[in-house]
């Protein structure tokens, strides 16, 4: 067996793959990465293949940039982690100061490992917070259909997605999923700026739950697991709305979006909207290290100051909350998005992406549904079934020809990182084009 062979053969003998039906493996072997470096991923053949979806959306600024690395490097000459109860730190501080002034109205923030954790403790927050509020009949939270907001209990189930939830429906707790969303193509769909007859189907299902509604929580904009589905921006600003003026909280999980995935620092700013938490994860770091966190506004942070015994804490901890290695990183990421001009370069990829798979759609015949915002751009497989795979096979060939394109079903869709330059998306192109007419 050659030396690829022989890691496939001991990976598959002791390894279970995320988000993987593993009798898959048998057939299509994971890709040994020995290196990455900007969007590449460097295999141990030497061949390079475009890590066209930043490695499950967290590589905002592709691998291995010096400056993250070098302050990765410089904080493990002083300590790698200190539990963050009852210590503090000036990294910590000055990253929990960088973050609430990237709001105009969050000033308290807390922290965990991945962005499902967040999640948690966000609607434990508001869940807790009711009782502290004197509001005990308030428990109900809502979603929006086609959610996805992690796979740990509580955040899979204001999740609507059954692939990932059936099995464990008997475990969750009830949540309402909001129908009727106005999605659309792009910014220049007549939707994104007035959504008001959709509105008008959406505020009685509202109005319904509001007296025992504690909070919604939503993907702003951009939901990312239920098919890279863009909604409009008046939805955004009219719940927003709706949500303070009936005490409601909202939460914004910006895991996906957040750091400027869709050309905002967060989703939600392209709304007039004032979420009451914020979930921040993956791109926090730039995906170099696990790191997410929960920004909240000074009323809800209130709701659990108070005398110990009076049993109104909130006694939510992770080891890892504040690691200083990840501290450190997300300090210097956030301080290179500024120096980088990156959302400025985010402005120029949107079209970029939009025109080159336009150029794929023409090409093969066999997309539609073409949507787009910021760094992210998605398009449908057209297939006789929806329950063919497709995407799979697209995924299996991009593979071979240099591209890790990993649809979600048969939803194709580029997320790479957002300084990755035109030629390298002229590649993705190419190679995209090239994978859907051998798979297709």
């Amino acid at each position: 067996m050659t030396k690829e062979e022989d890691l496939a053969a001991a990976d598959q003998a002791v390894l279970w793959h995320p988000c993987s039906q593993m009798k898959d493996y048998e057939t299509f072997k994971p890709i040994s990465v020995v290196a990455a470096q900007g969007v590449n991923l460097i295999l141990d053949d030497g061949s390079e293949v475009i890590d066209a979806i930043s490695s499950w959306w967290c590589k905002n600024l592709g691998h291995g940039h010096p400056r993250l690395k070098a302050a990765l490097l410089k904080q493990a000459e002083k300590f790698e982690h200190v539990l963050l109860a009852n210590t503090t730190n000036k990294l910590i501080v000055e990253l929990s100061q960088r973050l609430t002034r990237s709001t105009a109205h969050l000033t308290k923030i807390c922290y965990a490992s991945d962005g499902a954790c967040a999640v948690e403790m966000a609607l434990k927050l508001v869940t807790h917070g009711r009782i502290n509020k004197g509001q005990p009949q308030k428990t109900q939270v809502a979603s929006l259909i086609n959610a996805y907001h992690g796979e740990t209990l509580f955040a899979l189930a204001v999740s609507d997605l059954g692939l990932y939830r059936a099995p464990y429906q008997s475990l969750l707790p009830k949540v309402q999923f909001i129908e009727n969303i106005p999605y659309v193509s792009s910014k220049e769909d007549p939707l994104w700026h007035c959504c008001a007859d959709h509105w008008a189907l959406i505020e009685p299902q509202l109005t319904q739950l509001r007296d025992t509604l504690s909070a919604i929580i939503i993907e702003p904009i951009l939901q990312g697991a239920g098919g890279m589905l863009i909604y409009s921006q008046d939805f955004l600003t009219r719940l927003s709305k709706w949500c303070r003026a009936n005490d409601v909280y909202l939460i914004a999980d910006e895991i996906m979006t957040g750091f400027g995935r869709t050309g905002q620092l967060y989703a939600y700013q392209h709304a007039n909207a004032t979420p009451d938490i914020v979930c921040l994860g993956k791109g926090l770091t730039a995906g170099f290290l696990p790191m997410s966190a929960v920004m909240m506004t000074e009323e809800i942070y209130h709701l659990f100051y108070s005398d110990y015994e009076l049993g109104r804490s909130f006694l939510h901890s992770h080891t890892h909350t504040g690691n200083a290695l990840a501290a450190a990183v997300a300090l210097e990421n956030l301080q290179v998005i500024a120096d980088e001009g990156v959302l400025d370069q985010v402005q120029e990829l949107e079209p970029l992406l939009f025109d080159n798979m336009m150029i794929v759609k023409e090409k093969t015949k066999k997309l539609q549904n073409i949507r787009y915002i910021g760094g992210v751009v998605a398009a449908d497989i057209i297939t006789p079934c929806k329950s063919d795979r497709a995407g799979y096979a697209v995924y299996q060939s991009a593979v071979k020809a240099g591209a890790f394109l990993r649809p979600l079903g048969n939803t194709l869709y580029w997320l790479p990182p957002l300084n990755i330059k035109v030629n390298e998306v002229k590649k993705l192109r190419d190679i995209t084009i090239k994978a859907m007419i051998d798979a297709l």
